[in-house]
Parts: structure tokens; C-alpha cells; sequence
């Protein structure tokens, strides 16, 4: 990786893009894309895309979601203690003791997510982090003091956790579900600039915002485009890691390589492909099953208006939704070459159809 994917990726992760409020994360996106596509656009709600080869008829999208999990405050007390509610698939489990950021109209306030102290707690106390018990401290005495500060009930909180390198194998931080595939699919469009290769199709490079509450924006920009194909990126859990069933979660590592998913809004010929190309070119892939829906972004594409032909890639990723995802830095190169090698194969025009 250069200096230049190095930065882009650094500073992008550093961002602040929760669901509803993506706009930060998608303007550094969208200044490292713009020199290596022929036109941009961005919507209503903010999702952004890149666009190669914009007048052709065929249309391929590569996607990934903009957006990370957050909170609200939810209600101040008349001692200037903070409650929140989930912003997405938030976790009140690991909220207690973590250092958090209130993001006011004009500033980002300190605060922590308070816990009773071991000693406090007695051995029968079954009480949990929940909505009823996980509180924010701001150093305020008082609700007035509160509202001072610029606090207010739908404020959006965010957890402070920045990026790291761990023994120059993983990259660990917040917001890597699913800010790491938007770096991947510009980091693909860059490649193909600067390959000088044509598509003969256009490609989209899509990043869209609320995946985390169910897809929005992507029904949104799969409806507007109305693409021929979709490839969408998106992590997927590492079940290594201790906790996890193989019989329920699948055999998954970080390490192996990128992940090709099984599911009713998978095309087939479309995978298939997709394990071609990995074949071909010496990538290593693993294999998923989702028996029902993806949980991702594919879903909204493949269902779009009359269907369109839909894969899912996935990089495996340690500790989801928590402050301290993890990936490894190999299947992120990976997942960028296994896209990059299978666009610049594609015919315009392929029929993916099972039944001609």
C-alpha cells in the first residue's frame, strides 16, 4: 500500500459517518475517488457514487455501505446524566467504561459511558448494560448545564476508538464494518484508472448510507441506477474466535482470503463466476451460507424492481460491531484483486440468466 491509499485509508476511517449523518465519511470518500472516474453523483440522503464509462447501456454497481452503528441521546436527568438508544445495531454491552464523543451543531463533547464499581455491586445483582442502565457522563451537574454544552435529545454519540496496526497483520478500530469495503471499491476504481484499461460497460462505484437499519439507501440507488449486475462488499464474522459454533456460524478465518456467499439473492452463474475468476488468478476464497436473507446491501439490489443478478463478497472481520474490529490486512488486498480481476473479464452484455 502507498502513502496515498494509506492516508485516504487512515483518514477516512477516522470519520464520523453514523447512520442518518453519513455526510463526513462520504466527502473524503468521495475527494479520493473523483480523480479516477468520470462523474460522481450523490442523493438525497447522501449515499455517493462513482461512475466509469457513464453513457454505456450495461451497467455494473460495486458497493459498499458508508454508514456505522452510534447512539442517540435519548433523555437528560435533572442531574445532568445521559441516557441513549441505539443508532443502528449499537451494543449496550460493551458500552460501560468506554470514552465516547457527543456530537453537538457546533462541537464534539467528552464523555464516558459510567459503570458501578465491582465493589458496589452485590453478587446476586443480575442488572446488565441496557437502556435502562447505561449512562453517559459529560461532567455535568445539571440538566441546565447540560443544555449549555449544546446537548440536546437527538444528539449523536460516538465511541472514542481510533485505528491500529496489530503485529503488522490485522487492522483493528470502529467502523471497519463497513468502512473498510468502501476503501476496498475505490481502491479497485484506482486500480482501473490506472491500468488504462476501457470497460465496455459503465461501472458504478457506489457507496451507500443506511445499510445499518435496513438497506435504505441501497433500495434508493438500486432503483435510480437500475443496474445490470451488483457486487457488494461487506464484512463477514471471523468464527474462530472464541464464543462462536462452526455447526450454526460456518468455518470462517481471517487470513484465508475473501468470502463468496451462498443465498436465494446470490445469482448463481454470477458466483460461479466469481469463483472462476478467484480460480484463475490464485486467490483463495472461502465459502459462506446465509439460508434465508444476506443482512446485507445484496438484498436490496437483487430485489430491485424486476431483480438484478447480485453477489456478495464479504471480508472476514474479528469482534463485529464492538470498538475493536478486526481484519486482516491480506484479505483486504485480496478482496481488491478478486474485484479487479473479475471486472476487467467481464463482457458487456453478459446474459446471467439461468433459463434463455
Amino acid at each position: 500500500m502507498d502513502k496515498q491509499s494509506r492516508d485516504f485509508l487512515h483518514n477516512y476511517l477516522a470519520a464520523v459517518a453514523p447512520v442518518g449523518q453519513e455526510a463526513d465519511g462520504q466527502k473524503i470518500w468521495l475527494q479520493y475517488l473523483k480523480p479516477y472516474v468520470d462523474h460522481f453523483f450523490t442523493d438525497i440522503y447522501g449515499t455517493a457514487v462513482g461512475v466509469l464509462n457513464p453513457r454505456a447501456s450495461y451497467k455494473v454497481v460495486l458497493e459498499a455501505h458508508a454508514d456505522e452503528i452510534a447512539w442517540y441521546v435519548n433523555y437528560v436527568t435533572d442531574e445532568g446524566y445521559l441516557y441513549v438508544t441505539r443508532n443502528g445495531g449499537s451494543d449496550y454491552e460493551i458500552a460501560p467504561s468506554m470514552r465516547a464523543y457527543i456530537h453537538t451543531e457546533t462541537r464534539m463533547v467528552p464523555a464516558v459511558f459510567g459503570w458501578p464499581a465491582i465493589h458496589v455491586r452485590k453478587k446476586d445483582d443480575k442488572t446488565k448494560p441496557d437502556v435502562d442502565t447505561v449512562v453517559l457522563d459529560c461532567g455535568c451537574s445539571s440538566a441546565k448545564e447540560v443544555e449549555k454544552m449544546g446537548i440536546q435529545v437527538g444528539c449523536i454519540v460516538t465511541f472514542d476508538a481510533g485505528f491500529k496496526a496489530i503485529n503488522d497483520k490485522f487492522w483493528t478500530g470502529r467502523a471497519l464494518d463497513n468502512r473498510i469495503g468502501g476503501f476496498m471499491i475505490a481502491e479497485v476504481a484506482r486500480r482501473i484508472h490506472d491500468s488504462g484499461r476501457k470497460l465496455p460497460f459503465g461501472l458504478y462505484i457506489v457507496n451507500a448510507v443506511q445499510e445499518e437499519i435496513g438497506h435504505r439507501g441501497a433500495m434508493m440507488v438500486a432503483h435510480r441506477i437500475q443496474p445490470h449486475v451488483a457486487i457488494i462488499t461487506d464484512v463477514t464474522h471471523d468464527t474462530q474466535s472464541p464464543l462462536y459454533k462452526k455447526t450454526r456460524d460456518g468455518d470462517v478465518a481471517c487470513g484465508k482470503g475473501p468470502v463468496i456467499n451462498h443465498a436465494p439473492s446470490i445469482q448463481s452463474n454470477l458466483r460461479k463466476m466469481l469463483v472462476a475468476t478467484a480460480q484463475k488468478y490464485r486467490i483463495a476464497v472461502q465459502q459462506a451460507v446465509n439460508s434465508r436473507a444476506t443482512g446485507t446491501d445484496t438484498d436490496a439490489f437483487a430485489y430491485s424492481r424486476t431483480g438484478i443478478a447480485s453477489a456478495l463478497i464479504s471480508l472476514p472481520l474479528k469482534y463485529m460491531h464492538t470498538t475493536v474490529e478486526m481484519v486482516h490486512q491480506k484479505d483486504v488486498e485480496k478482496v481488491i484483486q478478486l474485484l479487479y480481476h473479475f471486472l476487467i473479464q467481464l463482457e458487456a452484455d453478459h446474459d446471467f440468466s439461468y433459463v434463455t
